[in-house]
C-alpha cells in the first residue's frame, strides 16, 4: 500500500498543536495511519509551509439562497433583512441551482469536509448527492400558528422525504446524508408545532436560530416589539405566540426533550443567564447544546459580535458556522476564523481551531469519521497559509 507523509510548521491534530518533529501518515485515499517523530518517517515527506488541519466543518449554512450573493446590503439589521429574504427568494430555477452549485465547489475548495445546511426545499438536493462533503440537511419548518401546522409540517415533511428516499436510491455512501426536520426560529414556530418536531426528532441533530434580535425575547416577554411588522407581511396583526415572561430561548428550548443534540445558532444577543439555562438544560433533556459563532454573517446583518468570551466564560461548546450569502461575503470557514482572530486576539489559535474541526464533528454527530487526525478517520486535510488562508490537501 503507498503512504503519504506530511511534516507542517504546525500540525493540529484537532485537539493541539504539534511541534515540527511530527509527520501525519496517511493513505492515498486521506485515511490516517499515524503520526510519528519525524526521524522514524523515513523519505518521501511533502513539506508545507502553514498549520496542517483536518477539515473544517461549516455548522450552519443556507446552501439554498446562494443566489442572493450581493443582492442584500449589509448593516440592514435583522428585521429588515429578514423581509428582503422573504422578498427576494423568486429568482429564475436554472439561476438558483447555479448558484447553489457554484458555493458546494467554494466551500470544497476552502477545504470544508461536513456541513449543517438550512432548506426549506430539495433544491440543493442534485448538487449534494454528486458533492463529496457531507451533509446534515436540516429541513426547516415555519409554522406561525397551530392553524396551519398539520398542513407545514406534511409541506416540509416531503422534502425530507425526498433527501432521504434519494439517499437509499441512489446508494450513497452511509452517512454522508443526516437528514432532520428542524424549527426556524422562536418567532416562525406555534406551540403545537414545536411539540411534533420534537415527537420526530428522537436522537436526532437539530438546529434552531437563536436570539438573534433583542426583539425576540420582547416577543415573548411581553407581546410586543418590532418582530411585528414581520409577522404581519404573514397576515398576523398579534404575535400567534404565547406571552410567557421568559425570554424567546427560555420559553422554546424545552420544547425539545428527546435526547436531541441542539445547534443553537447566532445568539448575537443571548444573556448570560441563558447560557447557562440552556447548558443545565441541555444535561437534562438533551445529548448536547452547541453554541454555533457565525461572526461575518453578525457582522454583515446586525454589525455586531456575539458574546463569544461570555460563552466561553461558561464552558459552552462552541463551532462555526458561515450562514449564507444572502449574509455573508464567502462560504468560508478560514474568512469565520480570520475575523475572530482579528476581533478576539487574545483567543488561542488552538482553541478556535477546536470549534472548527472536533466541536463542530462532534456538534454534527460525525466525530467517528472527521475533526481530528485520529487512526482509521478520514478527516480531510487542510492548509492554512500564513495569512489563514485555507487550501485543500486531500
Amino acid at each position: 500500500m503507498n503512504y503519504r507523509k506530511f511534516q507542517a510548521d504546525k500540525i493540529f491534530n484537532g485537539h493541539e498543536f504539534l511541534d515540527p518533529s511530527h509527520v501525519l501518515v496517511t493513505n492515498e485515499s486521506g485515511k490516517i495511519v499515524e503520526i510519528v517523530a519525524a526521524m522514524d518517517a523515513g523519505e518521501e515527506v511533502e513539506r508545507l509551509k502553514g498549520i496542517l488541519t483536518p477539515g473544517l466543518i461549516n455548522a450552519h449554512c443556507h446552501l439554498e439562497l446562494s443566489h442572493l450573493k450581493d443582492v442584500i446590503p449589509p448593516h440592514t439589521g435583522l428585521i429588515p433583512f429578514l423581509l428582503d429574504v422573504v422578498g427576494k427568494r423568486d429568482f429564475p430555477m436554472e439561476i438558483i441551482l447555479d448558484k447553489i452549485e457554484k458555493a458546494e465547489q467554494e466551500m470544497y475548495a476552502g477545504g470544508i469536509v461536513a456541513v449543517g445546511d438550512i432548506g426549506n426545499t430539495a433544491n440543493t438536493l442534485n448538487t449534494k448527492l454528486k458533492s463529496k462533503i457531507s451533509w446534515n440537511n436540516f429541513v426547516e419548518v415555519l409554522s406561525f400558528s397551530d392553524e396551519m401546522s398539520a398542513a407545514r409540517m406534511l409541506e416540509y415533511s416531503n422534502v425530507l422525504n425526498q433527501f432521504d428516499e434519494s439517499a437509499m436510491s441512489t446508494g450513497l455512501e452511509k452517512g454522508k446524508f443526516k437528514s432532520a426536520l428542524v424549527p426556524h426560529a422562536p418567532y416562525t414556530i406555534s406551540n403545537n408545532t414545536f411539540k411534533k418536531i420534537n415527537e420526530l426528532t428522537a436522537g436526532a441533530v437539530i438546529s434552531m436560530h437563536n436570539q438573534e434580535n433583542p426583539a425576540e425575547d420582547e416577543l415573548y416577554r411581553s407581546g410586543t416589539g418590532d418582530y411585528l411588522s414581520f409577522l404581519k407581511i404573514f397576515g398576523f396583526d398579534k404575535s400567534p405566540f404565547p406571552i410567557t415572561g421568559l425570554s424567546a430561548l427560555r420559553s422554546c428550548l424545552p420544547h425539545f426533550n428527546k435526547g436531541q443534540r441542539m445547534l443553537l445558532v447566532h445568539n448575537t444577543f443571548i444573556p448570560e443567564e441563558d447560557i447557562s439555562f440552556a447548558i443545565n438544560y441541555a444535561k437534562e433533556h438533551l445529548a448536547g447544546v452547541h453554541f454555533c459563532i457565525c461572526a461575518n454573517a453578525n457582522l454583515y446583518i446586525e454589525d455586531k459580535m456575539p458574546p463569544i468570551e461570555m460563552l466561553m466564560q461558561h464552558g459552552a461548546d462552541l463551532v462555526l458556522g458561515t450562514d449564507s450569502y444572502s449574509s455573508n461575503w464567502q462560504l468560508s470557514i478560514a474568512a469565520e476564523i480570520r475575523t475572530i482572530r482579528k476581533r478576539l486576539p487574545e483567543i488561542p489559535m488552538q482553541t478556535i481551531l477546536q470549534w472548527a474541526t472536533i466541536n463542530g464533528a462532534k456538534a454534527l454527530d460525525r466525530a467517528d469519521e472527521l475533526g481530528s487526525f485520529e487512526k482509521g478517520k478520514i478527516p480531510g486535510l487542510v492548509l492554512l497559509d500564513q495569512e489563514l488562508n485555507a487550501k485543500r490537501i486531500l
